[in-house]
């Protein structure tokens, strides 16, 4: 039977509007035209201005024939056309895809080709990068292509296009009359994942996926309006978190840097009096072992937040000496980045740094708009006990979880199988309901057929003074089928050896734990700073062991 309430109460413009973060720039534009809203060397650009550039941007592609559901591609540091591309290619009915600067040519080749892509934007320091994937592609669809002129970095090696970015802009309308979404479940965005075991898949977010996101960033940071934002984290990782939308919401500054260096971040706070940055653990280590003397001055309460590894007690201690609030969250590319949040109690305050870290190290609770996060049994999809102790898979459901992958109906039916997201990191989840990770699926090692968490392995070896960075994987062993090998990067000047960081191992782990060889070295990053553990697993095969 009808309910009442269901009766001559029809859904309409006036009463519903489909989510879109392109709604965040209109208001903003509107309310708060003249204040700052880009830095970028010596440029100065007013909400006003970018509202109507990216405008601009949205009727100069539509010109060229490229409208709902096509694809733009940009190959683009953190300056300001990657800000205005994040609202000016959806303006247009279009999808971002941002592209991982430091991919090689044929990988890129492959995301143009299985994306689609109809118009590629290129700043020139990836220019002789993107000529290489271009003649790699092998579809023989037509591509726009545009370039970028950029005063910060110089004049490009070689041009792609007939067109200057700043000359496709100036042909477009800044009063376009751009429409949200028909529907806020249509695409904003598509990110590819990093590929490490095959082809990348392509991850479809869709408009109400980055409004909720962007607007659960603001509740979990408590961010202010007029926030000062700088740009460590790269805005082809998963569309920076969000936060193009996020700092569009709270009107504030974008403040652009090509890239993460010390100096140019420790700069950039005390110029423009940055309030908020994201990045890896290996943006705040740049920061916490960077010398005194680059510190000086900086502001105070700087509110940083830390993703991937859990961040050590060097490191909150690091953080809190420079006064920064770290704040630590963990997500992947198919929620969107960060999903879950280890919320802090004024309690933990007064506790000793070491029990501080073992409690900030948990990835936490959901993110308050996320309808769901939980350790679940992947074979009976049932919680597990929270006990701190029971492992399961972390998995999500809800408001922030992609489309699914594009042209993989196999793997998008896998991932949501059981009508949850499932995210491969092995977990468990305390009384308090608290997540906190124990491995990924893969790397679980198994040593005389007892389970070893790495990740446990890691937060000891973070505990050591001289080491700056730590990863462990599986090395083959003919006794015990798989040992624990250590990868270390050491603090500058450090002459740990490796006896000294298997003695310093013993002391907190099971003997069967102690990593049973120890290289050192430069680990093998991502370009968003984290650990390549497959090319260390094939380091590891010719590792040598040391007597434990």
């Amino acid at each position: 039977m009808t309910s009442m309430y269901d009766q001559n109460l029809p859904r309409n413009e006036a009463n519903h509007a489909p989510l879109s973060p392109l709604s965040f720039i209109e208001r903003t534009a509107e309310v708060y035209p003249d204040r700052l809203a880009i830095v970028h060397g010596g440029l100065r650009q007013t909400w006003g201005q970018t509202y109507a550039r990216c405008r601009r941007l949205a009727s100069s592609l539509r010109a060229a024939g490229i409208g709902k559901n096509d694809t733009v591609a940009v190959m683009l540091p953190n300056t300001p056309p990657m800000v205005e591309a994040h609202f000016g290619v959806p303006m247009a009915g279009a999808v971002l895809n941002a592209l991982n600067t430091r991919l090689d040519p044929e990988t890129i080749a492959f995301m143009l080709d299985h994306g689609e892509a109809r118009a590629v934007i290129v700043d020139p320091e990836f220019a002789p990068v993107m000529a290489r994937a271009l003649a790699l592609r092998q579809s023989k669809a037509p591509l726009l292509l545009i370039d970028v002129e950029d005063a910060v970095y110089g004049a490009a090696a070689e041009r792609l296009g007939t067109q200057t970015y700043e000359e496709f802009l100036a042909a477009g309308d800044p009063q376009f009359a751009w429409e949200l979404p028909g529907d806020e479940w249509d695409a904003i965005a598509l990110n590819y994942t990093s590929g490490t075991t095959g082809n990348p898949k392509g991850v479809v977010y869709h408009h109400r996926g980055a409004a909720i996101n962007a607007i659960s960033n603001v509740l979990e940071w408590d961010m202010p309006k007029h926030s000062v934002y700088l740009w460590t984290l790269p805005m082809f990782h998963c569309n920076g978190w969000c936060f193009p939308w996020t700092v569009a919401a709270r009107a504030g500054v974008n403040v652009c840097l090509r890239r993460v260096e010390a100096q140019a971040i420790f700069d950039a706070m005390r110029s423009h009096g940055v309030t908020h940055y994201c990045g890896a653990p290996i943006v705040h280590g740049l920061l916490v072992n960077a010398p005194a003397a680059m510190k000086e001055g900086v502001p105070a309460g700087v509110k940083a937040m830390v993703a991937g590894a859990a961040p050590p007690a060097s490191m909150i201690e690091g953080m809190e000496k420079l006064g920064f609030d770290l704040t630590h969250v963990y997500g992947l590319t198919e929620v969107y980045g960060p999903a879950t949040v280890c919320a802090k109690h004024d309690a933990w305050n007064a506790l000793d740094v070491g029990e501080r870290a073992r409690l900030n190290a948990r990835q936490g609770v959901r993110y308050h708009l996320q309808r769901a996060a939980a350790v679940l049994d992947p074979e009976t999809m049932q919680p597990v006990p929270r006990d701190g102790e029971t492992m399961g898979e972390i998995m999500f459901r809800g408001n922030i979880a992609m489309k699914g992958y594009l042209k993989n109906p196999a793997a998008t039916g896998d991932a949501f199988r059981g009508g949850w997201f499932h995210s491969g990191d092995l977990a468990v989840q305390y009384p308090d309901g608290y997540i906190k990770i124990k491995d990924r699926s893969k790397d679980i090692i198994i040593s005389g057929g007892e389970n070893i968490s790495s990740i446990e392995v890691e937060d000891v070896l973070y505990r050591h003074p001289d080491v700056l960075a730590a990863a462990v994987v599986a090395k083959p062993d003919p006794k015990w089928g798989e040992t624990p090998c250590a990868f270390v990067e050491l603090k500058a000047g450090a002459q740990a050896t490796p006896e000294d960081i298997v003695a310093h191992c013993k002391k907190h782990l099971a003997g069967f734990k102690v990593p049973r060889a120890v290289v050192f070295g430069e680990l093998p990053k991502t370009s968003t700073g984290k650990i390549q553990k497959f090319e260390l697993r094939r380091q590891a095969g010719s590792a040598a062991a040391i007597n434990v």
